[in-house]
């Protein structure tokens, strides 16, 4: 393989391209893989996934195809007319690293606040364990003076301010920090404990405390807040500015401003990784090694659940944005996950043939198309992407005019479908590999992976991902969850989740036969197909009566998934093809404990009588056209029902019937059909002691007639009270 389409391989292997990429298409060529290597913005990704914490991605713009504006601004700042403004030139090619502040300088508040003795660079001809006891001293002492930093907060600044400010104020300037100090006193003594003896249990410390040093993703993200808070206190009200100022100077001689002193929480929290980084690395030949590996991707993990609580604040806030520009939006737009990109295209759909001018908000779930309406837009379709596929149109490519740029946007089942239009070629690349990027993101590859059924999720909580134990991390769509089993997942983790629990087929659900050929049209809306042909048998995983859709797994390749509810009947408990199975008479139901053989119906009456109500059989008819009956005891009274044997079918009413006497009760049921033999009218209760009568002498599990029972009450109460029946059903059959 060229080396190029290597690269390209291994760029999606490296999640930052989709599987899709042209880049990896037969008819891709290495210009392909050089317009993809031009976004910075992958090249950020791509260290950020090989080195994760090496780099924020806050600070990224994902929207790179506003660099056609930077562009277009550099340009005429250089026209005559803005040099004779007095505007500065702004060259594309000089360092950026001039344009922007320098982050250092919050490291030097922090070094200046948080610097110890032990901190100064280690010596020549040090070992090892003088290096490790270095490291122990810097952690142990660097949490001491942070830990004593957060009081001189809450001494110097909380309490005074307290006096000035209203609660509401108090909280979007301080957040949490009263958490963090009760963490971070219980944190400190923790440490002091383990370095007593040796700092071997440190790892374990770490460890223990990662679920509670959680509380920083509410501080850091609030923080941008709290500090426009601030400044706009100090700003507007004279007494909060004296009051401030009357406080900084019992800080350390007023060196560091409240401003300072806010953001050194968040910078220690980010730096617990590489402090371990640096331990471990003097640890090589120490017992303890695992367990600091454990704590530093513990921590590792903490920092990206940080920083990814901090985008999603600012993701959520420019969805907010987006909200309050888009007229007559019903729906809040967090719902359809993250924003992918925005922009002007040219829009026209397969029904009506004509271009229209419209502005684009693609999200991981839907597109927004929208009318410019001066500076907000109106809204005019939402598709849902999970109903769509996206196909290239290269025909268009050929001509040269601008906007002539398509692809595709077609609807699975073949509703209206749309073409869009891009005034550049690599507009149009951009604008795809985003569609790909969110549809692999609702309909991931690996969802239905080892009998699960994972769907992109909300987590209220923090949850950690079931294959990597990470925090699945976020606060909105952080992941995927298996509804069956409740198990949470990355989406890079979905094909090496355990099996899902469900897949312990210890209580197999009922069988059901397919009757019509089943190929995913129509879809289940937002559910995985499962397709089958004319004589599958499907185990029913979840269908309720009145859903046009069940879920079941077929037996033959154990895959699962949705399908239409009038594709499939109930299947026999022989469930062997209808072609291999014997005739009803030539069946032997001798083995069947429910089967009484041959039997008078005067001897039925007199067998039954003897037993408690619910007691039932089925017996042979002596000298009668009807071969079978069923007899049941109920009220003290005894009920006997012909089986009709007829075109090699078999039933007790012409609405239903079976191929075989082996079939469940609840295939039998019928609210409208069956004969009567309650008193009329009858209750709810009285259908519930009638069938818990029933099954409690039934010899089938437990758990079939514990969920058969639930089944056939739901059924009752989802008629409305005209739909009832005056009776409930006869006991026809007993379950196999």
């Amino acid at each position: 393989m060229e080396e190029w389409r290597q690269c390209g391989r291994w760029l999606i292997d490296c999640k930052v391209l989709p599987p899709n990429h042209r880049v990896v298409w037969p008819s891709a060529v290495v210009f392909d893989l050089a317009q993809a290597l031009r976004d910075g913005v992958l090249l950020c990704q791509l260290l950020h996934n090989l080195s994760p914490g090496s780099i924020d991605l806050k600070d990224i713009n994902f929207r790179p195809q506003m660099s056609q504006v930077i562009s277009a601004v550099s340009r005429l700042s250089f026209h005559s007319i803005a040099q004779t403004k007095g505007i500065s030139e702004h060259d594309l090619g000089e360092d950026i690293y001039d344009c922007v502040p320098c982050e250092d300088e919050g490291d030097d508040i922090y070094e200046d606040i948080i610097r110890v003795e032990v901190q100064q660079p280690m010596k020549m001809g040090m070992t090892e364990d003088d290096k490790r006891n270095c490291c122990l001293l810097e952690i142990q002492e660097t949490e001491a003076k942070y830990y004593k930093t957060l009081e001189d907060i809450e001494k110097n600044y909380m309490n005074p301010l307290r006096l000035v400010l209203t609660p509401q104020d108090m909280e979007a300037i301080f957040i949490n920090l009263e958490d963090l100090i009760k963490v971070h006193f219980s944190f400190l003594r923790a440490i002091d404990v383990s370095m007593m003896s040796g700092g071997s249990s440190l790892a374990k410390v770490f460890l223990e405390f990662k679920e509670r040093l959680l509380i920083y993703g509410r501080y850091c993200s609030h923080m941008e807040y709290a500090q426009n808070t601030l400044n706009h206190l100090l700003a507007n009200r004279e007494d909060v500015r004296q009051k401030v100022e009357e406080c900084t100077l019992k800080v350390q001689d007023g060196k560091f401003k409240l401003q300072d002193l806010l953001v050194v929480p968040m910078q220690r929290v980010l730096k617990y990784h590489l402090l371990l980084k640096e331990l471990l690395s003097h640890s090589a030949d120490r017992p303890e090694k695992q367990q600091l590996k454990e704590a530093l991707e513990a921590m590792q993990d903490l920092a990206m659940y940080i920083n990814e609580v901090k985008r999603d604040k600012e993701t959520l806030k420019k969805i907010s944005e987006f909200q309050s520009s888009i007229e007559n939006l019903q729906v809040k737009l967090e719902e359809f996950g993250r924003p992918k990109i925005d922009g002007e295209l040219k829009v026209r759909s397969i029904v009506n043939h004509t271009k229209q001018d419209r502005y684009l908000f693609l999200f991981d779930k839907v597109v927004i198309v929208c009318k410019r309406k001066g500076y907000n837009y109106e809204l005019k379709e939402i598709i849902e992407l999970l109903f769509h596929k996206m196909t290239d149109d290269p025909m268009n490519n050929k001509d040269i005019k601008k906007w002539s740029y398509g692809f595709y946007l077609i609807h699975l089942q073949g509703k209206q479908g749309f073409q869009f239009f891009c005034k550049t070629e690599e507009m149009k690349r951009k604008w795809m590999e985003q569609f790909e990027m969110a549809m692999s993101n609702i309909k991931p590859e690996k969802a239905n992976a080892n009998h699960h059924n994972f769907q992109m999720y909300t987590f209220e909580k923090t949850t950690n991902c079931k294959a990597c134990r990470m925090f699945l991390r976020g606060t909105f769509y952080q992941g995927y969850l298996c509804p069956r089993c409740g198990a949470g997942a990355h989406k890079e983790c979905l094909e090496i989740i355990p099996p899902c629990k469900i897949a312990d087929w210890t209580h197999p659900g009922p069988k059901i036969v397919a009757v019509q050929n089943y190929h995913g049209t129509p879809a289940p809306p937002g559910k995985p197909v499962l397709t089958f042909q004319i004589g599958d048998v499907i185990e029913l995983l979840r269908g309720d009566p009145d859903s046009p859709w069940w879920e079941g797994r077929l037996l033959q390749t154990k895959k699962s998934g949705y399908f239409p509810s009038s594709s499939v009947k109930p299947c026999p408990v022989d469930a062997r093809p209808l072609t291999s199975r014997l005739p009803s008479r030539e069946i032997d139901y001798a083995a069947y404990p429910w089967f009484a053989g041959n039997m008078e119906r005067q001897q039925t009456d007199n067998l039954l009588k003897s037993h408690v109500s619910g007691t039932y059989l089925i017996r042979e008819r002596p000298a009668e056209a009807e071969r079978f009956a069923i007899s049941i005891k109920f009220n003290e009274e005894v009920k006997h029902i012909k089986v009709v044997e007829k075109d090699n079918w078999i039933h007790i009413t012409e609405a239903k019937k079976f191929e075989s006497l082996l079939v469940g009760f609840c295939s039998l049921f019928s609210m409208h059909t069956v004969p009567a033999i309650l008193p009329e009218p009858f209750t709810e209760g009285d259908l519930l002691r009638f069938l818990q009568l029933f099954f409690s002498q039934s010899s089938g599990p437990q758990l079939f007639f514990s969920e058969l029972l639930q089944s056939l009450l739901v059924r009752y109460r989802c008629l409305s009270p005209p739909e009832r029946p005056c009776h409930p059903p006869q006991a026809a059959a007993a379950p196999a």
